[in-house]
């Protein structure tokens, strides 16, 4: 999830992104502006937007 939001690098594109994800505005506004604060943002509210089945459908490999 870290590394997932320093890729989109500005707030304005990971409020995008999130919104396009499904993630409801609250959650979305309540990330974007941190958005250089990645392992802080990395846990709570991206748990329910970046799900482990996201990952799996990217085919990422699992490190656990």
């Amino acid at each position: 999830r870290t590394l997932q939001l320093k890729q989109w690098k500005r707030g304005t594109t990971i409020y995008r992104e999130l919104l396009g994800l499904g993630a409801a505005p609250q959650v979305a506004r309540r990330v974007a502006p941190n958005s250089r604060r990645w392992w802080r943002n990395s846990g709570k509210a991206l748990n329910s937007v970046l799900t482990i089945a996201w990952f799996d459908r990217l085919g990422l490999p699992r490190l656990s």
